[in-house]
């Protein structure tokens, strides 16, 4: 992992551990717009010019990424974002051996367990720093630890990675029922927020 993405993790670390979206882009020195919220909610595909032009810089109204360069799946056979369409789908990066990460993993495991028979599909999208995080193995230990059973893809090469821009551990994505991104949020924290939008989501058709 190169050195700047290294430090954003670690910024996420020493920062608190919850600080999202826009605070995590402005604590980082990147150049963002609009104020420090906990999240970003992105509006939907018939939103206004107005709004969609406002949300620009968190990619409102694209569709998921696909998955590339997946070493193997675990928990699953191989998925493309295509054989999702219908449900709600989160997707988190994250890497077993992230602090960060392994305190966000109880709420996602919840959500999965809460709202799967309602339509929400979680992909873990388990894209590693260090070498010991590239082996199966080590992923298998981490999923039976943290009690995770849906899909997890090794991104060992960081295709999927760099097909969603991504930069930081944990990232969550939100996307609606027609595959498109509503909502991000980046590290720790806001998980009533999250939960709130996953359950609004599953309202919409």
């Amino acid at each position: 992992m190169d050195k700047v993405s290294r430090q954003r993790r670690q910024v996420l670390f020493y920062l608190g551990l919850g600080v999202v979206g826009a605070g995590v882009t402005a604590a980082l020195g990147v150049g963002t717009k609009g104020n420090n919220s906990t999240a970003t909610a992105l509006p939907t595909p018939a939103a206004t010019k107005a709004e969609t032009a406002s949300a620009a810089l968190a990619a409102a109204g694209k569709q998921l990424p696909d998955f590339q360069g997946i070493q193997q799946w675990l928990n699953s056979d191989p998925l493309a974002i295509a054989d999702l369409k219908g449900n709600v789908v989160l997707i988190q990066f994250w890497t077993f051996a992230c602090i960060n990460c392994q305190r966000t993993l109880p709420y996602i495991v919840k959500w999965n367990s809460k709202y799967a028979a309602q339509g929400l599909r979680v992909v873990g999208i388990h894209t590693p720093e260090f070498a010991f995080e590239r082996e199966p193995n080590n992923i298998k230990r981490a999923l039976k630890q943290h009690q995770i059973t849906y899909p997890v893809p090794v991104d060992n090469e960081y295709k999927t990675w760099n097909a969603y821009s991504n930069q930081y551990w944990p990232h969550l994505f939100l996307a609606d029922r027609h595959g498109f991104m509503r909502y991000d949020h980046i590290g720790e924290g806001a998980y009533d927020t999250t939960e709130q939008t996953i359950q609004q989501l599953l309202k919409e058709t």
